[in-house]
This record gives structure tokens, C-alpha cells and sequence, in this order.
């Protein structure tokens, strides 16, 4: 039994949909609304919650590998329910950052994570990716209004991945051999700027998206105000204020890994064009 955590979310809906349709075998999805998951037929749609790991019992039963998105609670008493549970393989998501930005506190705490399980005596697979494509969903509310996209550092480019990809490889993770003590960083097919983004929902959508380019200070008040100034400094950083040639480098693993070349950022632009109509 393959338990899949965040199951409705940007990766673990992708990676239920190809576990399904590749007849992994018994499946389960976490949610804290079953009634709203829609997963396909087949799938055991079970009601917990990572911020509340005593919710888990009834989601880890039978478990014996593991989806994992940490941080939305407790990680050290999530892993510790698995490790009880007889859960035998987790496949973590962490960041890139860990290698690339060390020093911030965000890749700090996903270490501190990939730490927490490598000690809990479970096999691990650990998953590194980079900027999603999913991030300019943040651009959605603006796009569909008509107004213009604004955002700094406008001409870095960084490999952003299509989370399809991201669980393509926890999916050859989960059910295949060959996989575990291994840690994927993992990135798009090219290196995509925050421009070109909008170029490409602009074209999915069949008509012009202004975009303008702001500096560093407008867009940390803004984004300060939702994730508070630490969060917002560090995000920044990675955008384009502190960006070294680790965090720029476009790697293969998902092709390595899956034997499918990793999917361009049109393509994701393409799928989800009807959120920013």
C-alpha cells in the first residue's frame, strides 16, 4: 500500500493520476475532505491531517511506502507515526535550496527534514526540485482581470520544473527498485525567465498579458505582507537577488530517472490556461 500525502495538491494529484493509470496497486490518498478529493474510482481516499499526526492512524494503516510533503505540521511525530506504523520507504519532497542556499532559514529547515528521516531508520528517497512552474498561479487573479503582471528580476532564468515531473520521479521512487538512499535534485529542461513565463500563458490564452518589472524593495513589501519579511528576503534571493551557477544549472535527472524528457514551461502554461482566463 502506497500512501500519498498532499494527494490534492500540485504534485500529489499528478502523482496519484499516474499511479492509478500505471496500476501501482493499492492506493491511498491523504485529505482532509474526502468528499472533495475526486480521485479515480479505486482509490482510498482517507481523512487526515500532517498538522495533526495522531489523525494519521487510520491514513498509515497498512502503509508501507510513503508520499511525503513535509512541513505543514510536526515533522520528527509525522515520520515517528510512520516509523510505528511499519511504514518501510519514504519518499520526501524537500527543495534545491539545500544544496544551492544553505544558509537560509527555509533550506535550513528542510534539512533539518531530510535529516529527521535519513535517523528514523526508514529507507528514504529525497527529492530536491527547483522553482515550480505552479508558482505563477500567483499571477492568476491579476491575469484573469486584465491588469498587469508585475515582478522582479524579470530577466533571470531558472529551470523551473512542471510538478508532473516532480512526481514522475516519486513515482519510479515509490515502485521500482534502485531508488532509495538516493537524493534527485531535480529542474526543468530550461532555464525559463519570469517574462518569458507570462509570454507563455499570454500565448496559451490567445491574446497580450502586460507584465512590467519591479525592484527588489516593491516586491518584498508585497510579499512580506503575506509570508512575513524573513520568508520574503529569502524567496527573493532566490528569484534572482542571490543566484550562483547551482541553483541556474539545468540538470537531466528527470529524464535519467523516468526515461521522459522533462515537460517545458509552455506545456504546463498549456494545461492550466483555464485558471488565468
Amino acid at each position: 500500500m502506497i500512501l500519498v500525502t498532499g494527494a490534492t495538491g500540485n504534485i500529489g494529484r499528478a502523482l496519484v493520476k499516474e499511479l492509478h493509470a500505471r496500476g501501482a496497486g493499492p492506493l491511498r490518498g491523504l485529505t482532509r475532505d474526502a468528499a472533495r478529493a475526486a480521485f479515480p474510482e479505486g482509490i482510498d481516499a482517507v481523512v487526515g491531517d500532517l498538522a495533526r499526526p495522531k489523525s494519521l492512524k487510520r491514513a498509515l494503516d497498512g502503509v508501507r511506502s510513503v508520499f511525503l510533503v513535509s512541513r505543514p505540521g510536526s515533522d520528527a511525530d509525522v515520520l515517528e507515526a510512520a516509523r510505528q506504523a511499519g511504514v518501510e520507504h519514504v519518499v520526501l519532497v524537500s527543495s534545491i535550496t539545500v544544496q544551492t542556499h544553505p544558509h537560509l532559514g527555509p533550506a535550513a529547515e528542510n534539512l533539518a527534514v531530510e535529516e529527521l528521516l535519513k535517523a528514523s531508520g526508514m529507507a528514504w528517497t529525497i527529492l530536491r526540485p527547483t522553482q515550480f512552474a505552479s508558482n505563477s498561479l500567483m499571477w492568476a487573479a491579476v491575469i484573469r482581470d486584465h491588469e498587469t503582471v508585475h515582478a522582479p528580476f524579470a530577466e533571470t532564468a531558472l529551470p523551473t520544473i512542471h510538478p508532473a515531473d516532480i512526481a514522475s520521479v516519486a513515482r519510479v521512487a515509490l515502485t521500482e527498485p534502485g531508488h532509495r538512499g538516493r537524493t534527485y535534485a531535480l529542474t526543468g529542461p530550461q532555464p525559463v525567465t519570469a517574462r518569458q513565463q507570462v509570454e507563455a500563458i499570454a500565448a496559451a490564452l490567445g491574446r497580450e498579458v502586460p507584465f512590467a518589472e519591479i525592484g527588489r524593495r516593491q516586491a518584498h513589501a508585497q510579499m512580506a505582507a503575506v509570508f512575513g519579511a524573513g520568508a520574503a528576503d529569502a524567496v527573493l534571493d532566490v528569484m534572482g537577488g542571490d543566484v550562483n551557477d547551482e541553483l541556474l544549472a539545468v540538470r537531466d535527472t528527470v529524464s535519467q530517472v523516468t526515461g521522459s524528457p522533462a515537460r517545458p514551461f509552455r506545456q504546463w502554461a498549456a494545461e492550466n490556461v483555464d485558471a488565468f482566463r
